[in-house]
């Protein structure tokens, strides 16, 4: 039995209420007697209002269902006054503009990449959060991005003639972002300071400014022999580092031995998608970590080469100006926290009619309880510089649901003793009925929006479960190719701008998911700059240092202004239903479809149930390394469930296909020693169960969604165990 505490009408779990007495409460100027108070008010006043947003969501999938199975061909004129019908589709607000106050540079001015990081790692959050800064030099020596070719191969030593392959690329980097106003930076052999700018010799005896005197912003070290020289361009920064005595500073005409990228301005400390938290002890280890970084106090210890180091939070960074001023730089990304949505209960606490308590309640409140602690200067290190705290909430549907959150976030201001909309929102587009009534929704939050992002794959996952009935799906990769994608991207980008949100708040894009390929990332995901995003998501810091690039090469708030001016996104071509032209696939097409997805699903809920690991890169059946998470999960899942509906396939394949990829799974995961293959025994690994369950019983899911039965099978692991 988990030890519980009741407290004002409340159960909760020891371990959490232990938490909050005595680590997230105490320097908060919050006395524990108000906190629970008010919690359990806004608990026993805010949960039937969410049961009711739930069921909402239950009755129009089950209208959909049933117009689809009585209308088939499909009209779309007649599809869509349906959805108007049913109040799925809402009249359109009248034009605005948002509100948003008090919203950090890295939000509203700048524009970089944003990494997401499963909280529950405190490594990960460390690494991910001192990812603002990142040697270029490493992102390329360390990734496919430098060539293999002409005795450029990576080894355990360092190899010059790969590095001399870097130094050329990052040279010719510096070209385009800080340019000379003559020659280039491979010519140069010495970086100097006047009283009045920089200066720069040149190979051949010529001294050359900057062709934009004003990029140059400061320096460490003395006037004469300065040890870094600070830059701006696009309004990121670049730091250029000297050092005579490094390998490669020795080795270089100038003493260059690195250059520095403002990488990752943002990241989301994650709460949802990337963990599998499913009790009290698990939030807690949540929450702790996100006490750690708001009083700046996580610390993190892991091996490397040999040796046991600690992992602390990055300082600042100061430089002096030619005119004996200090200017200092933040060192360390901007946090949000991701808050789970809007669907899932957690046994934590339990209310006083005996219901577990709504989860996104339950974060709403503890991580801004948590978040006063950067507020009122707990910490050594500043998160927000215009206190405020900063949610990203998840998978809500359509503006009711987002009104909703808006609501909680007041209560929770009233609550802690804050100013309205210090909390501030980041919505995610990721599911249909958000995408097709965007604009209500962000209007919903106009005084305390600042993100909007496109989420593909949750989104696909939802276009497949909201359309069910509607036929078989296309094969996944051919969703991909279907009209209605092009115009949801789009279309987040244009009412967001028409929203007012250029310099004032981000719009995103989604995830790059194979960490391994970074020179496919430099060649293709400059498509999301170019797209009008001032930000996206990248899997790693390395990652962050590389994507920056992008961000030099395209001036995303000019660009904004022009992408302001052309046709908006069609809403007829996001409803249009991604369904197959024909189905007289093959049956060796059929089986690699279903190869394919359950080889992902295995090889994630494998990890997601034995081991509590919420994201991960997960080989897929090629062997190539994927960064899974929840979203990708729900869109496997979800296209079996529907290529069974429709009789493209049929139970005996699927548990075919599963037997026969658990095996495969089993064997790539053969190296690590504490894994349990399924493949042993199908009947009793409560992993396998669960990939199975996921699908067979995938139509029932509400939207889709795999976090009931993820949480139902890892708490009967968590058992198991115990």
């Amino acid at each position: 039995m988990v030890a519980t505490v009741t407290i004002e009408n409340l159960t909760v779990s020891q371990c959490l209420f232990d938490f909050i007495e005595n680590e997230a409460l105490p320097d908060t100027s919050i006395s524990s007697s108000h906190f629970w108070q008010q919690f359990s008010s806004i608990i026993h006043d805010l949960s039937p209002e969410n049961k009711q947003l739930l069921l909402k969501r239950d009755a129009l999938q089950a209208s959909i269902n049933s117009y689809h199975q009585d209308n088939k061909p499909l009209d779309f004129s007649h599809y869509k006054k349906f959805l108007a019908d049913i109040n799925y589709l809402v009249p359109q607000v009248d034009d605005f503009s948002i509100n948003t106050s008090n919203v950090d540079n890295e939000l509203a001015l700048m524009a970089g990449p944003q990494l997401v990081v499963p909280i529950m790692n405190a490594r990960f959050a460390l690494n991910a959060v001192n990812a603002r800064w990142g040697s270029l030099y490493d992102a390329l020596y360390g990734t496919d991005v430098i060539s293999h070719e002409n005795g450029a191969q990576p080894g355990k030593t360092y190899n010059p003639v790969r590095g001399k392959k870097v130094i050329a690329f990052a040279k010719g980097y510096l070209d385009q972002a800080i340019p000379l106003l003559t020659g280039n930076h491979s010519q140069a052999i010495s970086y100097h300071l006047t009283e009045h700018q920089l200066m720069v010799s040149l190979a051949d005896g010529q001294q050359s400014p900057l062709k934009d005197p004003s990029a140059f912003i400061g320096f460490t070290g003395s006037i004469n022999k300065p040890d870094s020289l600070m830059f701006t361009h696009n309004g990121l920064h670049l730091n250029l580092l000297f050092s005579d005595d490094s390998a490669i500073g020795k080795e270089d005409a100038a003493g260059l031995s690195d250059v520095v990228l403002e990488s990752a301005l943002t990241t989301i400390m994650d709460c949802e998608d990337s963990v599998a938290a499913v009790d009290g002890e698990d939030k807690v280890i949540a929450y702790r970590n996100w006490l750690g970084l708001m009083t700046g106090k996580l610390s993190a210890k892991l091996n490397k080469n040999g040796k046991t180091i600690t992992r602390t939070m990055n300082n600042d960074l100061s430089v002096q100006t030619l005119t004996g001023d200090t200017v200092t730089l933040k060192g360390r990304s901007l946090m949000f926290v991701r808050n789970v949505g809007h669907l899932m209960t957690n046994n934590a606490i339990i209310d006083s009619q005996g219901n577990e308590v709504p989860e996104g309640i339950l974060d709403a409140m503890i991580t801004s309880l948590i978040a006063l602690h950067d507020l009122k200067g707990n910490s050594a290190f500043s998160n927000s510089s215009e206190g405020s705290i900063y949610i990203v909430k998840p998978k809500m549907h359509g503006p009711e649901e987002v009104a909703f959150a808006n609501t909680l976030f007041s209560r929770v201001e009233t609550a802690l003793s804050l100013p309205q909309n210090t909390v501030k929102m980041g919505i995610m587009d990721e599911e249909r009925r958000t995408s097709v009534n965007l604009k209500n929704c962000i209007f919903a939050a106009k005084d305390r929006v600042v993100f909007i992002n496109t989420g593909f794959l949750d989104r696909t996952g939802d276009e497949i479960h909201t359309s069910m009935m509607a036929g078989p799906m296309a094969r996944k990769a051919d969703i991909k190719l279907t009209p209605w994608i092009g115009a949801y991207e789009d279309n987040n980008v244009d009412v967001g701008l028409a929203c007012g949100f250029s310099q004032k708040a981000q719009i995103g894009k989604g995830m790059w998911p194979i960490p391994d390929q970074m020179a496919n990332m430099i060649a293709t995901k400059i498509n999301h700059v170019e797209a009008g995003a001032n930000t996206a998501w990248v899997p790693s810091p390395t990652a962050a240092t590389l994507h920056s690039l992008h961000y030099h090469r395209v001036n995303v708030f000019e660009l904004q202004k022009q992408l302001a001016k052309r046709q908006p996104a069609n809403i007829d071509d996001i409803l249009t239903i991604p369904l197959a032209e024909h189905t007289n696939w093959t049956e060796q097409e059929i089986s690699d479809e279903l190869d394919n997805n359950c080889q992902g699903i295995l090889g994630y809920v494998v990890r997601w149930i034995d081991d509590g690991v919420g994201c991960s890169k997960v080989p897929d059946i090629n062997n190539v390394g994927l960064m899974e998470d929840r979203a990708t999960l729900r869109i496997s899942s979800q296209h079996i469930a529907n290529w069974l509906t429709h009789n493209i396939c049929t139970i005996e394949q699927v548990q075919a296909s599963l037997e026969k990829m658990a095996n495969i799974v089993d064997k790539q995961n053969a190296s690590d020693s504490s894994y349990q293959a399924m493949s042993n025994d199908f009947t009793n690994s409560i992993a396998f169960k669960a990939a199975a369950a996921l699908i067979f019983s995938g139509v029932e899911q509400p939207n889709g969604y795999t976090e009931p039965l993820l949480h139902q099978y890892r708490l009967e692991k968590k058992r198991q165990l115990s």
